[in-house]
């Protein structure tokens, strides 16, 4: 792959990956980061990680997701030796819609959360998804299925929903 195609292919995936980092992570500022390392990393395996017969863009969710949750381990370790506080990020305010997904998702245990938002969100198939992080089919249906149960109580709106009747 050339740099102009890395290029080009940074430019069309950074955006979804991380999009998709945000929602499995909660934490946009780290979503950019752990994305950006695995392109870096993308880089300089381009021969074998980014040739037509591999899935590039997985293996690079799979790095960056690997890299947050390795980061938030660290982080969480840190913070039982310290027991400090910190200084919160200043981020622009995401949408209520947008802030209600990311607060039901922090509910859901992390494999129905990665199932989740790789189906729903990065638009993967179930096969694609136990390729991806090497379950079984069936247990992928399995936490998609829970995951979307245990989602419905914290999405449910509080505000009924038009009827044909009171729009006309």
């Amino acid at each position: 792959m050339t740099e102009d195609e890395f290029d080009l292919f940074y430019a069309a995936a950074y955006p979804r990956l991380v999009g998709q980092l945000y929602a499995l992570t909660g934490d946009h500022a780290e979503a950019q980061d752990v994305v950006q390392e695995a392109f870096v990393r993308a880089w300089d395996r381009r021969a074998s990680v980014l040739s037509g017969d591999r899935a590039p863009e997985a293996w690079l969710r799979t790095v960056a997701h690997r890299l947050a949750m390795s980061r938030w381990r660290r982080t969480r370790h840190w913070w039982e030796l310290v027991r400090g506080e910190s200084t919160p990020r200043t981020m622009p305010e995401p949408g209520p819609d947008h802030v209600a997904l990311v607060a039901a998702l922090r509910h859901l245990p992390e494999v129905q959360r990665t199932a989740i938002v790789l189906h729903h969100l990065c638009d993967l198939s179930v096969e694609q998804i136990a390729a991806e992080t090497g379950a079984p089919t069936g247990t992928v249906k399995a936490r998609l299925s829970r995951g979307r149960s245990a989602l419905a109580p914290h999405l449910m709106s509080e505000e009924p929903h038009p009827t044909e009747e009171s729009c006309v």
